[in-house]
């Protein structure tokens, strides 16, 4: 059912975490006086509902909820969250959620001692798992049994004293949500979203990142986020990582698709579960131990590294989390309470945690449960007490009828007129993948203003692909002010063209005012030319590192025709790789030859900054990075190429040739000299990875899985692959890691 969606790609990322700046709920119809108190559904639908179990979208459950986008209705919805207390009052409903680690295991035991055992019937159910699969078809091709086990096992572990709605089930890879709601409240859920963000290698793959539902429980919007965070005791800055990049790039679509998407962010409640991986640190093994045996849990928790972060302010600012009076969840022997007999002899550890932010929440229970040893990582559990927002539906039209009688007396010709802090931007050496932000202030006159940025004549959008505006339209009440971030990122899919100076870093912005004047906003910089983005055959006419040549020499050669065979046309002949390359294979190749996990952990966002500032300004005595890091390095600079390794011209030919060695090597034979080498010295370097498997743990079908994608890229660009697709890339790249190219 639901398996991976919306993981974009790691250089599609904003590593900056920033949400949107305007009021984001969903707009309305055209006529506002229509919003007339909502009709509840019927007993039968709501039955029938339960009883099929199909996702429970109410679209009267939301009384604010409209289709349009008008200025009228803005106004009015805008004075309407403004007077919310005028006719909602806070009512308490039950929360259960619950995480836990299965271990790629199949359920072997009933959850309700999780589940349901000695608590209340909750009124919503989020319940969350991670590696819900380990095997490599999971991770590559996104299918699984387990999920149809475990939706299963969940189901039958509920609370018996009540009957549960299913609203949503999300997975991506081996992370499943799961929400549920009793019966009578699902007439009140509305606005369901469901997204994930891969922030596996490359910020895609899907065995480490989030998933998370968002929705609305009458008058307050919940967003529920499951994360597997980066494991490994020393890696808590990976763990940072991800979560920054679980908030930045988790966006949920409005019911109005005009409407810039939701973040986590921007929600009255979220609860965040998941195995977070944060170690405890400073402590030996027996220590830790110990320590547990004598229940001091204060003592273990001062080493928690979570509680670092969050003191730090590295991650969960302005989260809660409930005091650890239960024993470490991680590492147990499978089937037992025993903690970690194997021979890497894990140490304890707080891995499944849960946090909340917002108002009126109060925490009931915060526990582990050690009936369950189905895994080896025990379940954990949350109750809270959530105070919700319900309409008092007289006070509601009382307070509606008022603001449109005030409205009507507003002039219908009053001209809107904001003031602008600054109209001219500059960003200076803009790099590769690299952010940078610049903001200004929209300050608002007497009159309600909607503002967009809008397209100029014969453009597709209101700005070029490395710029973006945030948010990029909004609405402001009078004497109002609203800041807006220009973001300049350059990454895959813009760089080469930058690089050879056939886009400048230009534009103009049109800011348009709804029944006002347009604004014009000036944006100009200079980019700093980088190998990431330049194709195969120009840096290897590259004798010098990208930023000592001329801009006209890379233009020149950016621009160069692909030739399949040298013509002897130019005056030096080429290398046979390039460079850049070369320094990365050969750094994988004296350091990493043996690394765990390699070209399936991410490395560090600063990492791969200095990375390619090395390699653009050939300063390689200089790169300092972690084995992780210059692996990733490589495969985005495999993915940054404009023609791949194996030209596109040749794509389907590969496939169909795919468990044809003899066939495959003819197709390799005919791509040009450049890329021919790329491709053998390539695999040269991978079969010699595979010669260390007993140390590096890797094998052929991973190997085959990652760099068939990146080797064998569809013409059609970003389109989803078949599975059949991918498992024919997969074979051909194998069948040459087996054998000599």
């Amino acid at each position: 059912m639901a398996a991976e969606r919306g993981g974009s790609s790691f250089d599609e990322s904003r590593p900056d975490g920033k949400g949107l700046l305007v009021d984001q709920s969903s707009w309305g119809q055209d006529k506002p006086e229509n919003l007339l108190p909502r009709q509840n559904k019927s007993k039968s639908e709501i039955t029938d509902m339960v009883r099929s179990s199909t996702i429970t979208v109410s679209d009267k459950a939301h009384i604010l909820s409209m289709q349009k986008f008008g200025l009228r209705d803005t106004i009015v919805k805008s004075h309407l969250m403004q007077k919310e207390e005028d006719y909602t009052y806070i009512q308490n409903f039950r929360f259960f959620v619950g995480t836990y680690n299965v271990n790629g295991q199949s359920p072997k035991e009933c959850l309700q001692p999780w589940l349901s055992h000695g608590i209340q019937a909750p009124d919503v159910y989020c319940v969350g798992f991670q590696e819900l699969d380990l095997s490599k078809e999971a991770f590559f091709f996104h299918d699984t049994p387990k999920e149809e086990e475990w939706f299963k096992a969940v189901s039958e572990g509920l609370h018996p004293d009540a009957k549960y709605a299913k609203v949503k089930l999300i997975r991506l890879v081996g992370i499943m949500l799961l929400l549920y709601v009793k019966q009578e409240h699902a007439a009140y859920i509305s606005e369901v979203e469901a997204e994930t963000v891969g922030t596996g290698i490359m910020g895609r793959m899907g065995n480490k990142g989030g998933v998370a539902i968002r929705f609305q429980f009458h008058n307050t919007s919940i967003c529920v986020v499951n994360s597997h965070l980066a494991a490994h005791t020393e890696e808590y800055e990976r763990r940072n990582q991800d979560y920054k990049d679980i908030c930045s790039r988790m966006q949920f679509r409005q019911v109005d698709p005009s409407l810039p998407p939701l973040t986590i962010s921007k929600h009255d409640v979220i609860l965040w579960l998941g195995d977070l991986n944060y170690r405890i640190e400073e402590l030996d093994v027996e220590k830790v131990k110990k320590l547990i045996e004598e229940k001091a849990f204060q003592t273990l928790y001062a080493n928690d590294q979570l509680r670092a972060q969050v003191a730090a302010k590295a991650v969960f600012e302005g989260f809660n989390e409930g005091e650890l009076t239960f024993q470490p969840t991680y590492k147990y022997d499978t089937g037992s309470d025993d903690w970690d007999t194997s021979d890497k002899c894990r140490a304890p550890a707080w891995c499944d945690r849960v946090l909340w932010k917002g108002k009126n929440i109060t925490q009931l229970s915060y526990q582990s449960h050690m009936a369950l040893k189905t895994s080896d990582h025990k379940p954990v559990s949350s109750v809270f007490d959530i105070g919700v927002r319900v309409v008092n539906e007289e006070l509601y039209r009382k307070t509606l009828e008022e603001i449109v009688r005030s409205l009507d007396k507003m002039e219908n010709d009053s001209i809107p007129s904001v003031s602008l802090s600054k109209r001219e931007f500059c960003f200076q050496n803009v790099k590769y993948m690299q952010l940078q932000i610049e903001s200004f202030t929209i300050r608002n006159g007497q009159v309600p203003c909607q503002f967009e940025f809008i397209n100029k004549p014969d453009e597709e959008s209101y700005c070029k692909q490395w710029l973006s505006a945030n948010p990029s339209r909004g609405f402001l009440l009078p004497d109002s002010a609203i800041e807006i971030e220009l973001e300049l990122f350059v990454n895959k899919t813009t760089a080469t063209k930058l690089n050879s100076g056939e886009d400048k870093i230009e534009d103009i912005l049109v800011l348009h005012l709804d029944r006002g004047k347009d604004y014009f906003l000036s944006v100009s910089g200079n980019y700093l030319p980088s190998c990431f983005g330049s194709p195969i055959h120009t840096l290897c006419y590259m004798k010098e590192p990208i930023l000592d040549l001329p801009l006209e020499s890379i233009r020149e050669l950016t621009l160069m025709q692909l030739q399949t065979e040298d013509d002897g046309s130019q005056l030096e002949r080429p290398m046979d790789i390039p460079k850049e390359l070369l320094m990365m294979v050969d750094y994988l190749y004296r350091n990493a030859i043996q690394q765990e996990d390699l070209f399936q952990q991410p490395g560090l966002r600063l990492e791969f900054e200095h990375i390619r500032d090395c390699l653009d300004t050939g300063m390689i005595d200089t790169l300092s990075a972690s084995n992780h890091s210059i692996a990733e390095a490589l495969l985005l600079f495999l993915e940054s190429l404009p023609e791949p390794v194996i030209c596109y011209s040749v794509y389907h030919n590969c496939l169909e040739c795919s468990g044809n060695l003899t066939a495959s090597k003819q197709v390799i034979a005919t791509l040009p000299a450049c890329h021919r080498n790329v491709f053998i010295y390539l695999m040269a370097f991978l079969q010699e990875l595979l010669k260390n498997s007993a140390k590096n743990h890797l094998d052929g079908n991973i190997l085959a899985s990652i760099f068939g994608s990146l080797l064998l890229r569809n013409p059609a660009g970003h389109q989803k692959l078949e599975v059949a697709e991918k498992k024919k890339a997969q074979e051909f790249i194998h069948q040459f890691l087996c054998n000599s190219p």
